[in-house]
């Protein structure tokens, strides 16, 4: 069987079709020397003559015949399932999409994201996950995640591809009623107050401690938690400040009465947010379709901030 390819099959079809060598070698733009050899290899595979000169033309043996039909149901079934390009529709796909988040992105960024996904994927369930870097990196290889989106420093080596989506700063939260009245601390009151600080796996909070340790700023943290949730709950009802990224800060103080932002002493560093996809699914439609209604998304949140170049 390993003498008899697919070529093999293509050409014992367009005879059948043909009926002649030089009709074939036209059909499959090959030369018509090549395709008499070729003919000579089936026939003494299937040890028959397969096509016999009739006139101008060739005609089929009772065993070719079988063999052109057979064939022809073979190649026909390879091009349905093998070679033809995969096609993904969104419309009835009702396979979950999974997305890696922390908790800046579920609140922020995952509502309008399902909004899209209900809309244009309809039949699909979208999961939102909170992992490990590796427990992140580890889905993304075996497809049970299908983005990872947000900050994740660790999704840097060759296997994964990343799209940057934009760039935000910091903003502080305080009790709407703080002694600190002004909407911007200046750096001895930013310095002075006693800080919450949340330590999440999605690790954003590192942005901002290596911009102070660079400074050579120190903060009086009196409380660390791996929540962003519990943090500004905490911050409602003391003196404490916590720093979080921006949107997370303005959202908390949209939805409490009880919380203000206010604005960092300095120059907020900024936190480069991107989606991350395995190289295993790089040219996957399905993929392809989920990163390119990311990117949609943000581009229209953040107008021109919105990186748009894979790397």
């Amino acid at each position: 069987m390993a003498e008899l390819d697919l070529n093999l099959l293509r050409i014992l079809v367009a005879l059948g079709d043909e009926r002649s060598v030089s009709g074939a070698a036209v059909r499959l733009g090959k030369s018509q020397p090549t395709v008499s050899t070729e003919l000579g290899k089936l026939r003494t595979f299937f040890a028959d003559p397969l096509l016999i000169r009739s006139g101008n033309t060739m005609q089929p043996t009772p065993r070719a015949l079988l063999l052109i039909d057979a064939a022809r149901a073979v190649l026909a079934r390879v091009h349905m399932e093998i070679e033809a390009a995969p096609t993904f529709d969104p419309a009835s796909t009702i396979q979950p999409v999974s997305l890696a988040l922390s908790d800046v992105g579920e609140v922020v960024f995952l509502p309008p994201i399902l909004a899209e996904l209900r809309r244009l994927t309809p039949k699909a369930m979208v999961r939102s996950v909170s992992l490990p870097p590796s427990e992140v990196a580890k889905g993304l290889e075996d497809g049970s995640i299908d983005l990872a989106i947000g900050y994740f420093p660790d999704l840097k080596r060759f296997n994964f591809f990343q799209q940057g989506l934009f760039e935000d700063t910091f903003a502080s939260l305080i009790r709407a009623d703080h002694p600190v009245l002004t909407p911007k601390l200046t750096l001895k009151e930013y310095l002075q107050l006693d800080h919450a600080v949340v330590r999440a796996e999605s690790r954003t909070e590192e942005v901002i401690e290596r911009f102070l340790a660079s400074k050579r700023l120190r903060r009086n943290v009196v409380l660390t938690t791996p929540h962003f949730a519990s943090a500004p709950m905490v911050v409602a009802q003391s003196n404490l400040i916590v720093t979080i990224p921006e949107p997370l800060a303005r959202y908390f103080s949209s939805v409490s009465a009880n919380l203000r932002v206010v604005d960092l002493p300095f120059k907020s560093p900024r936190i480069e947010l991107k989606q991350f996809w395995h190289r295993k699914f790089h040219h996957d439609d399905r993929n392809r379709w989920l990163r390119a209604l990311i990117s949609k998304i943000f581009h229209q949140r953040r107008g021109s901030k919105a990186g748009v170049g894979e790397s």
